[in-house]
């Protein structure tokens, strides 16, 4: 048990959180470096992907800390440290296979907090605070693109990696604002819910997302709307179709060859 004193220590990164950032800035320096290395690409998605992870996380447990939860201080979720709120399983291998099947982003790790010390209004904007993460990362991404500021004429094989990031982001933002339990969106209604309806959907959220996914893949008029949204949002930052889509490709590495459009 910490002292009141230590429970009440602030934001602490970690040396992890640290390398983690260091290694994605190393992997897109090398998408510009010589000939395109698909691989640098794969690493820089990833590693970005995980300090969205991790950014999504501590939004939810600073805002929670915020509101007088102290647990977050004793679980570590202010250290920014991936190992505090991830699962190897859940947050990692899980995410990656779907984007590798088809670019779709699972919202990955998961902090534990004490609503009881929350009121129903704290508690909906802590839940609100990690999927509006990924949208601020998505639109600063594809800003940097239909700015021109990661040129795609220059760095190609950059501007589509963080083209497809962007994308990611944004397709996960939507994804978790959906109000099915287990992601944010239901968690931010939840509060305002009878008690006798949130303990009937309290068993919903273990496999409500993965239910979700397979609506979206499987159910063609929900699948074309969710499509819809994510490419509406990523051309209204200037940001072509095939911006991303090579980032995707470049990003398949495995692949023995790029689209001829990718080349």
């Amino acid at each position: 048990m910490l002292s009141q004193p230590q429970a009440d220590i602030g934001v602490r990164p970690s040396p992890i959180f640290f390398a983690i950032v260091a290694l994605t800035a190393a992997a897109g320096w090398l998408t510009t470096v010589g000939d395109a290395n698909r691989i640098a690409v794969f690493v820089f998605v990833v590693g970005a992907w995980t300090v969205s992870l991790i950014f999504h996380e501590f939004a939810h447990a600073y805002l929670a800390w915020r509101g007088g939860d102290r647990s977050v201080v004793q679980r570590g979720y202010l250290t920014l440290d991936p190992r505090t709120y991830t699962h190897p399983l859940l947050s990692f291998a899980l995410p990656l296979v779907f984007i590798v099947m088809g670019g779709i982003g699972l919202p990955g790790g998961a902090v534990l907090l004490d609503r009881s010390v929350m009121s129903d209004a704290r508690a909906s904007v802590v839940a609100l605070a990690g999927p509006l993460t990924n949208l601020t990362l998505g639109c600063l991404s594809l800003g940097l693109l239909g700015s021109d500021l990661v040129d795609s004429t220059t760095q190609p094989t950059l501007a589509g990696a963080v083209g497809f990031f962007g994308f990611l982001q944004i397709a996960v933002f939507i994804l978790n604002m959906l109000p099915v339990p287990g992601f944010d969106g239901y968690a931010a209604i939840e509060p305002t819910l009878p008690a006798s309806t949130r303990q009937l959907l309290r068993p919903v959220a273990t496999y409500g997302p993965l239910l979700a996914i397979l609506a979206i893949w499987r159910f063609e008029p929900l699948g074309d709307a969710f499509w819809a949204a994510v490419t509406l949002i990523t051309e209204a930052f200037g940001v072509e179709l095939d911006q991303w889509r090579c980032g995707y490709w470049q990003f398949r590495f495995w692949e023995s060859e790029l689209p001829a459009r990718c080349r």
